[in-house]
């Protein structure tokens, strides 16, 4: 008799922890959140993300996460599994269908940030042989490499690297880099965060970050776009999350994971924040730049700055982690679902995305064609994905699934908040910013 091969799982609630914190962790805290709280009132933005963060973390978050455990399987599996529970058998093909928007949502973000990941590699390699700080014009240097087969060969290298890192599965390649990355990652902000606190006019980028334009609370954009930041560092995208949750063994507690996930999420954005502003501000340059900030006008400071070049290359390391750790997690789900569901090994799964990441990755290297690739996707598919687990998990599975799912691997019971907040409010939030992203052309 032939046995089912037992499912890959974290090896401790740590490992777990911090790729999930990996996960979340992206460009989104390190160029979007900075210029965010600034732009909407400061310290009066803060007050909305926070809502935002508590309500998703208590909800979206955990739920994806129970999901994926109690289905031991991704997004493809866990909705095939719901749609069969409330409807039977006939359900199974519709939930697998459905499923796969979630699956090609991760894969398609995954495209898009694979291209930012070289430009990263691109940037640290020119750090470190000291080219950086010779670049006359940053946005012509920039320039040069955005553009249609600008960065193949640091591209496939980010791939490459990946991928790699990938092939020896769960506990020894993903949790292991986590566990390097993330820690290094934090390290580095911080080592950053005391340097840029000793420049001249740095408390400039203080005020801008801190002090509170509480006007800003009665505009509508301020909540919409603390929305958005919330929503989407916390990775919310019915796809990564219900994978990792799915290598989630069953006595660890998913309500204290969740709490974790948001808060270092937080600290990192915040964290961003005191580095990237205050910096920008003390040499005079423009904090509204939106992406170019990462590209052109932080490198511009760290030329300026005294040993620059040394802490231009702490800069790229801590991005550059940040960016490969969130590029493993959106790629696992469709590794994730061709092993499950073509029965291939993992080393043939990794081979089959590497393939068709590669071949289209390379045609949309310009800055351009990326940006609309990105806007594209995480405006139109990955808040669906999310809302569609929300359906799957709060509203499919029968009464009662998703406490007792929560619940495994507590010591409490949760309290009357559960139902109202999950099946209501977390489904009318992410309704409301699937609705808004299209209407505001993206709020992530």
């Amino acid at each position: 008799m032939q046995t089912k091969k037992e499912r890959e799982s974290f090896g401790t609630k740590f490992g777990f922890i911090v790729a999930c914190v990996g996960s979340a962790v992206g460009m989104g805290n390190i160029w979007m959140f900075p210029y965010r709280t600034g732009a909407f009132g400061g310290a009066a933005f803060l007050i909305p993300y926070f809502i935002f963060v508590i309500l998703l973390g208590f909800s979206g978050v955990i739920g994806e996460m129970a999901f994926g455990r109690s289905c031991q399987t991704g997004p493809l599996g866990a909705f095939s599994k719901a749609m069969e529970m409330r409807f039977g058998k006939k359900g199974k093909g519709a939930g697998k269908l459905i499923g796969m928007i979630p699956v090609i949502g991760s894969l398609g973000i995954a495209i898009g940030y694979s291209v930012v990941v070289g430009w990263f590699i691109k940037y640290l390699f020119s750090a470190l042989t000291g080219e950086l700080a010779q670049i006359d014009n940053m946005g012509s240097y920039f320039g040069n490499l955005a553009v249609e087969f600008g960065s193949v060969g640091w591209q496939l290298l980010g791939l490459a690297i990946t991928f790699v890192i990938m092939v020896f599965g769960i506990n020894k390649g993903i949790e292991k880099m986590n566990k390097f990355m993330m820690p290094i990652f934090f390290l580095f902000f911080i080592a950053l965060f005391v340097r840029v606190a000793t420049l001249p006019g740095a408390i400039e980028g203080y005020r801008y970050l801190f002090v509170p334009d509480w006007k800003q609370l009665g505009n509508v954009k301020t909540w919409v776009y603390a929305l958005g930041q919330a929503f989407f560092s916390l990775s919310l995208a019915g796809s990564g999350t219900i994978v990792y949750g799915s290598y989630l063994r069953k006595d660890v507690n998913i309500v204290e994971c969740a709490k974790n996930v948001a808060f270092f999420d937080t600290c990192a954005a915040l964290l961003a924040g005191v580095v990237v502003i205050p910096a920008v501000f003390a040499f005079g340059l423009d904090v509204s730049s939106g992406p170019p900030l990462m590209f052109i006008t932080l490198p511009a400071v760290f030329q300026k700055m005294p040993f620059g070049e040394v802490f231009a290359v702490i800069f790229f390391v801590a991005v550059l982690f940040a960016a490969l750790t969130s590029l493993v997690n959106l790629f696992e789900t469709p590794i994730e679902a061709i092993q499950e569901q073509l029965k291939l090994s993992r080393g043939k799964a990794v081979s089959v995305v590497a393939v068709i990441s590669a071949i289209i990755g390379i045609f949309i290297e310009s800055g351009n064609a990326v940006g609309m690739w990105m806007d594209a996707v995480s405006i139109y598919i990955i808040p669906l994905g999310a809302l569609l687990a929300g359906i799957m998990f709060y509203w499919i599975c029968p009464k009662g699934y998703a406490r007792e799912q929560v619940e495994i691997g507590s010591n409490k019971s949760l309290g009357r908040w559960f139902e109202p907040l999950t099946k209501y409010v977390f489904v009318g939030i992410t309704l409301i910013v699937y609705v808004l992203g299209i209407f505001f052309g993206g709020i992530g």
